[in-house]
């Protein structure tokens, strides 16, 4: 396994929208456990591919506290929702910013999974929230486009900030 760089926002690789995965196959299969390793490690509770600039619509999640209970769906599609729940989130590629955003509370997803067998699942709580702010990724979308334009500003010009200042300094060529 290996863990996998995350591209971070403002990065214009997390806008594009990701193409259905064609065939499950072992590849598949190991970006997935390299996906869950990444995620894991980063910490963070979901991750779609494209967030590693591979802009398939898959995403992987788990949300239990002993990191137990993974996820995989390959394909998903909301096909079902209700109710309103509003919740502080987080994400991978927006690292330390946490804002309020309104999801659906309960979904229905239509999906493969690991081995490329179509389930149909239903999602409430954290789990809903969480594959729900992962399809949007698949989609271009950031949990920060629910934001104001001048707040999605802010967080834009402090991460580009930060990322010049951890930057190595350039080797000296002799």
């Amino acid at each position: 396994m290996a863990k996998l760089k995350i591209l971070e926002f403002p990065d214009p690789r997390l806008r594009k929208k990701a193409q259905p995965v064609e065939m499950v196959d072992q590849a598949l299969k190991q970006l997935i456990d390299d996906m869950f390793e990444t995620m894991y490690d980063a910490p963070g509770i979901g991750l779609a591919a494209t967030q590693i600039d591979v802009h398939r619509r898959l995403l992987v999640a788990d949300v239990s506290a002993d990191k137990n209970e993974p996820w995989v769906l390959i394909n998903p599609v909301i096909f079902e929702q209700d109710g309103v729940e509003v919740t502080e989130e987080g994400c991978l590629s927006v690292p330390g910013y946490y804002e309020e955003v309104q999801r659906a509370e309960h979904i229905r997803v239509r999906y493969l999974d690991r081995d490329g067998i179509e389930v149909e699942s239903e999602f409430d709580g954290l789990l809903s929230v969480c594959v729900q702010h992962e399809i949007d990724h698949l989609d271009g979308k950031l949990f920060v486009d629910y934001l104001s334009e001048a707040k999605r500003q802010r967080i834009r010009k402090r991460l580009e900030k930060e990322r010049r200042h951890r930057q190595p300094e350039p080797a000296t060529i002799f």
